[in-house]
């Protein structure tokens, strides 16, 4: 079964981007906006997108408002690459009702983050993603990203994991290039382990990695993919430096409270895609240059300008 969604070579490689959700002014999602951003990332050459994660602010959103982010998605890719979707839940039952929606709106694969305020062991972790993967026949990506979480997913829960079909790989946020190591390692070739952090996709990709879920991929899809396609041909020179020129920006994240950095840095090139749902606010002005003057670098030979 994870043949038959592995074998076009589409699902689970290259570059996805962790989509912000834009919002309108009054803070409702705003699809036309969605559409717009869907269409920048696509003409930068990313391999699929990824609605409603971390960075498109899952926590914030109802059923209902992600149902229909993920229509939206759906429609406007129209199958030229594949739509991935965050479904993860503090409970098994919810994580199993959104993967369950999300497949029947169409979506290629779901991506499901550890739960969130309880602390599961192991075998609780393993029952939780084994009975979401038996929910719906649909690719399931692990996510472990513990600095928000508070949860690691071990490499011996993750190898166990990768026995089952359609657990197709994971988004290792982690930001710890031992733990990345130890999931190409402890997994086989079918198994994918996308970088979740976006200064390690070369050193992800070097250990075996299959490319990355990327938030710098909203605001330069072009220069993230360079990274993976440089790789890809043989060209680590083009690789390593395509990497280090995206680092000042995935950098600036610090800047202010996640995830409105990514959203203020959309904004700078010219979509307006809202400001995150309070209790987020807004970038100071000193902030908001420092920036600007990120996005400056890692907008260095390409055609997008700040607008």
């Amino acid at each position: 079964m994870r043949e038959q969604w592995n074998q076009t070579g589409k699902i689970c490689r290259g570059i996805v981007p962790a989509l912000v959700t834009p919002f309108d002014k009054a803070g409702e999602p705003n699809h036309k906006v969605l559409r717009q951003l869907i269409h920048h990332v696509v003409e930068g050459g990313v391999h699929g997108v990824f609605l409603v994660g971390t960075t498109g602010e899952f926590y914030a959103l109802s059923m209902e408002e992600k149902q229909g982010l993920f229509e939206t998605a759906v429609a406007e890719v129209n199958g030229a690459i594949p739509v991935y979707a965050g479904t993860g839940g503090t409970t098994t039952r919810e994580a199993i009702r959104l993967t369950r929606l999300a497949k029947n709106v169409g979506v290629d694969a779901v991506s499901v983050l550890t739960p969130l305020f309880i602390r599961p062991s192991d075998q609780e972790l393993f029952d939780h993603y084994a009975a979401i993967a038996a929910s719906a026949e649909i690719p399931v990506l692990l996510y472990g990203n513990p600095g928000r979480t508070g949860i690691s997913l071990s490499s011996n829960v993750v190898s166990r994991l990768a026995q089952i079909d359609n657990i197709v790989g994971i988004k290792d946020s982690s930001g710890d290039l031992s733990q990345t190591m130890a999931y190409v390692q402890c997994t086989n070739s079918e198994f994918s382990v996308m970088a979740g952090r976006d200064t390690l996709i070369y050193a992800t990709l070097c250990c075996g990695g299959a490319g990355a879920i990327a938030a710098t991929a909203n605001i330069v899809p072009s220069l993230v993919v360079r990274i993976y396609n440089a790789f890809m041909r043989g060209d680590h020179v083009g690789a390593q430096q395509a990497q280090i020129q995206l680092a000042p920006l995935r950098m600036a994240f610090s800047l202010g409270t996640f995830p409105q950095v990514m959203k203020e840095a959309v904004q700078v090139i010219g979509i307006d895609v809202g400001s995150a749902r309070p209790p987020v606010g807004r970038l100071t002005r000193n902030e908001r240059s420092e920036l600007e003057e990120a996005i400056r670098i890692a907008l260095t030979d390409s055609t997008i300008q700040c607008a």
